[in-house]
């Protein structure tokens, strides 16, 4: 389709996003592939390319000689409206190949905002917006990432979700669909979703019925034909050492969020955040070895020239081998300009030595430590074990060994919040620079104070727990802002940066929804609505009317979805997908958090029954492997040191 879209491209903002052809992009000739996959990350190109999983599944399908997998990413409206006017169809940015075409087009969701471009994309594909109205022709449209643990709203708009990790995921239904159309393709397009669905870690939304009570609650979710499995269970990949993906990082032509090689460390977290739906449906902890990290940062930094190295996790620092990891890096590269970065620092789990490695080689990239709640009380509800001596000691220790901007970051509407629990911030962030100053000697330090909107995620104790209104949120960010200007010689030095509680509604309603949400989605993008993840397109007025005009023929509103509390027996709408997580066990983590009980990490204690193991047969992979990064020469020809040091939990 190149030659239609090359004559659009001078009249749109940012031509060069669409163009394809970067550094690790691969191309294969469309006959000799049996397979063929088109993948999405329902957002704009600078947000989307950089996505870690889809890169990662690109590459493992490319791998394959008779697959073949291009990339998509949702346009901008200014080239929306030209494909619309000139008839052309959602394309790859690899071969610009129709999106209708390919046998397969798979969707990562990291969060639930991306599911007006998902309609977007399939109009300008003219694949039939509802997946009932599909035939043989249509490619099978499936969902993926955190979001699809509740893939419910956009049911009826996919024809299947697969719930975890996507590696092993994606090979089976690879062979599945291989062997199909190697048969002829019998039964058409039913039968080949029944066979995905009874590998039972494929969930087809056709294959299940919904019953509601008068009330509006579910009554139950159950299949709608013998063969189908009752519950769908998600996919957990052991031995992250055996998939060292992405070999080759997709280098971007554009300007993108992050322009940085990421290895991801470890996945999995065990710390038990109440709020953090990543830390639950990820379990267990599965570290990568420390020898296989060096390798890939080797052989991706060689292969795409980035300068910058992000060890990602959902809890970098918490990974048994950091310290030896970190120096291994830093001494790797010392005197290249190779920067190392780790994304997500906790509090307690930060420490002079790995700053000083992570800074060896002058560049100090900011710090981010998460606190998540202003007051004592608020981080025993939400399990975040962070006490306000460990948070000041950290970030004096930043400030001392040269960083002069610290960011915490903070949630707001949290369950059982207070004014005064968010009011507590300010004085934290004002006793933050107070020690700081001392510290140092110094008034040239700053803190950003960041606030997002709690938003209760399926899978996790606060999974029954009811959202604050925007209103409520709106107030307390205010009261918070003249809280840390009160001072005047300590706010000055205080950024303020915060999401007001409007999108983080509408979040809610897409999180927690069931099948009658996908009515409003499919309003609401009608109206035009799209890139919700961004607050220039974002209209909470669109979606509050498209709620208002859809939910009451269901018996139900916004606020029933939303700001209302689910009792303990009611059925929710992903009951029936399996994260490995015991319900009941959740449940009490909920209680103990309207207690204000504290739980531990069960990676250094004995288990505590959440369920995962057992009924995923997986178990925590940690070192330490004993290993250190010595078969790496050092780049420059530095000396190694005789023995690095050694650590202990």
């Amino acid at each position: 389709m190149w030659p239609q879209l090359e004559l659009l491209l001078p009249l749109v903002s940012k031509p060069i996003q669409y163009v394809g052809g970067e550094l690790g992009a691969v191309v294969k000739p469309w006959e000799s592939a049996t397979v063929r996959w088109v993948l999405m990350y329902p957002d704009a190109y600078e947000v989307g390319l950089p996505n870690q999983g889809v890169q990662i599944l690109y590459e493992v399908l490319n791998e394959q000689p008779d697959v073949l997998a291009e990339r998509t990413y949702a346009v901008w409206p200014d080239l929306e409206k030209l494909m619309r006017e000139h008839g052309v169809s959602q394309f790859t940015v690899d071969a610009h190949r129709p999106v209708g075409a390919f046998d397969l087009f798979g969707l990562s969701f990291s969060t639930e905002l991306g599911y007006t471009n998902l309609l977007t994309a399939l109009d300008l594909a003219k694949i039939p917006m509802f997946a009932r109205d599909r035939d043989d022709s249509h490619p099978i449209v499936v969902a993926g990432g955190h979001a699809a643990f509740n893939p419910e709203p956009i049911a009826d708009f996919i024809d299947a979700a697969v719930l975890g990790d996507g590696e092993e995921a994606v090979l089976e239904i690879t062979e599945i669909v291989r062997q199909w159309k190697g048969e002829g393709c019998p039964g058409g397009r039913d039968e080949l979703l029944l066979r995905l669905a009874k590998t039972e870690s494929v969930y087809v939304p056709r294959f299940y019925d919904v019953d509601y009570l008068p009330d509006g609650r579910i009554q139950r979710v159950v299949p709608n034909r013998a063969d189908v499995p009752f519950r769908v269970h998600k996919r957990t990949t052991m031995d992250l050492d055996a998939w060292p993906y992405p070999k080759k990082p997709l280098v971007p032509l554009a300007e993108t969020v992050h322009e940085r090689f990421a290895v991801e460390i470890f996945r999995g977290c065990t710390r038990g955040c109440r709020f953090c739906q990543a830390g639950m449906i990820t379990r267990p902890v599965r570290e990568r070895s420390i020898t296989t990290v060096g390798q890939m940062v080797k052989e991706g930094l060689e292969f795409s020239g980035f300068r910058e190295v992000g060890l990602l996790s959902l809890s970098s620092a918490d990974h048994s081998e950091i310290g030896d990891m970190c120096s291994g890096l830093a001494e790797q590269y010392s005197g290249t300009n190779v920067s190392l970065s780790l994304p997500s620092t906790r509090v307690d789990a930060f420490n002079i030595k790995l700053a000083e490695e992570l800074s060896r080689n002058g560049r100090r990239t900011g710090l981010t430590f998460a606190p998540e709640g202003g007051s004592e009380r608020i981080r025993k509800v939400i399990n975040k074990m962070v006490t306000e001596e460990d948070l000041i000691r950290t970030v004096v220790t930043a400030y001392t060994h040269g960083w002069r901007q610290v960011k915490l970051y903070f949630m707001c509407g949290l369950p059982s919040e207070t004014d005064e629990d968010v009011l507590q911030i300010a004085r934290l962030a004002h006793e933050v620079i107070r020690a700081g100053r001392k510290a140092t000697g110094s008034s040239d330090i700053r803190c950003t104070v960041s606030i997002g909107g709690f938003v209760p995620k399926p899978h996790t104790p606060f999974q029954w727990a009811k959202m604050e209104t925007p209103e409520v949120i709106d107030n307390r960010l205010r009261l918070l802002k003249s809280a840390i200007n009160s001072e005047r010689s300590l706010g000055k030095a205080i950024g303020f940066r915060y999401h007001d509680g409007e999108p983080s509604l509408i979040e809610g309603l897409l999180a927690r929804g069931d099948r009658r949400v996908g009515a409003v989605i499919h309003e609401v993008w009608k109206q035009g609505q799209r890139f919700d993840g961004w607050s220039e397109h974002f209209s909470y007025r669109r979606w509050v009317d498209a709620a208002a005009a859809v939910l009451p023929g269901f018996g139900v509103d916004l606020d029933w979805f939303t700001t209302r509390e689910r009792e303990e027996a009611e059925v929710l709408p992903w009951d029936h997908l399996d994260s490995g997580l015991d319900k009941a066990w959740l449940w009490q983590d909920w209680q103990d958090s309207v207690s204000e009980f504290e739980q531990d990490d069960c990676r250094w204690t004995p288990c505590f029954d959440c369920g995962v193991c057992p009924s995923m047969d997986t178990e925590i992979q940690i070192g330490p492997t004993g290993k250190k990064l010595l078969p790496l020469s050092p780049v420059g020809g530095l000396r190694q040191p005789a023995a690095a040091h050694s650590h202990s939990h």
